[in-house]
């Protein structure tokens, strides 16, 4: 894959880059859960996935994925817990759908 730097850089590193966010992004449950700080990991993911989508503009249908994410940190506490975990679970979905699309070109 090309950068918007025309560097390239191997699918794999890209795909291993995409899996370990969904990791994270699906690690914001039980952070939540647990009463814990969720707001500054999701902040930090925002701005790793605005980066990355503007290294990889072929990734850029991942937007849906920050919108989301940005709706959540904006609503904050106010958020209900099921439209939490709907979002969170389709942020994992998208993330994934990108990884199985780097797959298959």
């Amino acid at each position: 894959m090309v950068t918007s730097y025309e560097v390239d850089i191997d699918k794999s590193v890209v795909k291993g880059n995409l899996q370990r966010i969904v990791g994270q992004t699906f690690k914001l449950l039980p952070t939540r859960e647990e009463g814990k700080d969720w707001h500054k990991p999701l902040s930090t993911l925002i701005i790793e996935l605005l980066g990355m989508f503007n290294l990889f503009p072929d990734l850029a249908t991942g937007l849906a994925v920050v919108c989301k994410m940005e709706g959540l940190q904006q609503k904050g506490s106010e958020t209900d817990f099921a439209d939490y975990r709907r979002t969170i679970f389709e942020c994992c979905s998208l993330l994934s759908k990108l990884q199985n699309r780097l797959e298959d070109e």
